[in-house]
């Protein structure tokens, strides 16, 4: 009895010294990867994570390429020592073998601490940035952030209303796409008939999101939307068939039509991109894909969901 209270008093203190995990893991809006937060950690604001109520302290979430969890495991297996300066360890998390490095660094004139991890999803990489600020670190320390990517966990889907209710505009009319897709968190959204899996050239899909600010002269827009055009990713040997000035629910807009091949099978393709041009603030751009095919089918769809694009409140 006299060995056991020592014991138990040097366990209650070292677990004071960390900052306590939260109870459950917690799923930034329209992603599928999640870990719980460090007590003092709230949901950000302004990015998928976390942040300390001051905003010093960041943990960014966000999805990657499949790819990339390879890439990085690869890199690691390569050079077992590291960059100088970056310590690369590992953790088992309930996501699968996570991998991480520590660094320092400054942010401005501040210096921080600085942990990236990666870990594998299905169909996706999950990532996570942390930043620290060196007067913080005493209370997140490098074993309490291993502690919180520890938690890293996965799900396997997010419902198609969390991802389309994070867009910056409504879409009232999904014209029977399944599969649907947060890129960018409030940004970009992709609707397909395709996955991730098997890859979405070979079938119709649509990405719908918000650019910045757009030119205000018409010959200037015509330029704009044709170079935006031909710089599509993933889309190859393209030739522009049309380019005209159009109104899309009432507000000035573009189509582009590009003929094209797409994917590692080099699938030939026609795409449709709009620009819904807005005169103050972000604008509307749609890139459309199918299969040349599919295009005549495809296209009814891509307008039925261009139509039912509605503004918030």
């Amino acid at each position: 009895m006299k060995l056991i209270r020592p014991l138990a008093a040097l366990a209650l203190l070292a677990a004071s010294a960390l900052p306590a995990l939260a109870a459950d893991a917690v799923f930034p809006p329209g992603l599928r990867l999640g870990m719980v937060p460090l007590v003092g950690l709230n949901t950000a604001k302004t990015f998928p994570g976390f942040e300390s109520e001051d905003g010093s302290v960041k943990v960014l979430i966000t999805e990657l390429p499949p790819a990339a969890y390879g890439e990085v495991v690869s890199a690691f297996n390569s050079n077992p020592a590291g960059a100088s300066g970056v310590k690369q360890d590992k953790v088992e998390t309930p996501a699968g073998l996570a991998y991480f490095t520590t660094e320092t660094g400054k942010a401005g004139d501040s210096p921080v601490k600085r942990y990236s991890m990666i870990v594998p999803g299905t169909g996706f990489s999950g990532y996570v940035a942390v930043q620290i600020p060196e007067n913080a670190t005493k209370i997140y320390t490098d074993e309490a952030v291993r502690q919180m990517f520890a938690s890293a966990t996965t799900r396997k889907q997010v419902s198609a209303e969390e991802q389309i209710g994070l867009m910056p505009f409504k879409i009232t009319d999904l014209a029977d796409f399944k599969d649907i897709r947060t890129l960018a968190p409030g940004s970009s959204i992709i609707l397909a008939d395709g996955n991730e899996g098997s890859g979405y050239e070979s079938k119709p899909f649509m990405i719908l999101g918000v650019i910045g600010a757009t030119p205000q002269a018409a010959d200037d827009r015509a330029r704009f939307a044709q170079e935006a055009a031909l710089q599509i990713p993933g889309l190859r040997e393209s030739r522009v068939t049309m380019s005209e000035p159009i109104r899309i629910n009432g507000q000035q807009g573009f189509e582009t039509r590009i003929d094209g091949v797409s994917g590692k099978d080099k699938t030939p393709v026609t795409v449709v991109q709009w620009i819904r041009f807005s005169g103050s603030g972000a604008s509307l751009r749609i890139i459309a894909s199918a299969p040349r095919d599919q295009w005549q089918a495809a296209f009814t769809r891509f307008r039925a969901v261009r139509d039912g694009i509605q503004p918030k409140g």
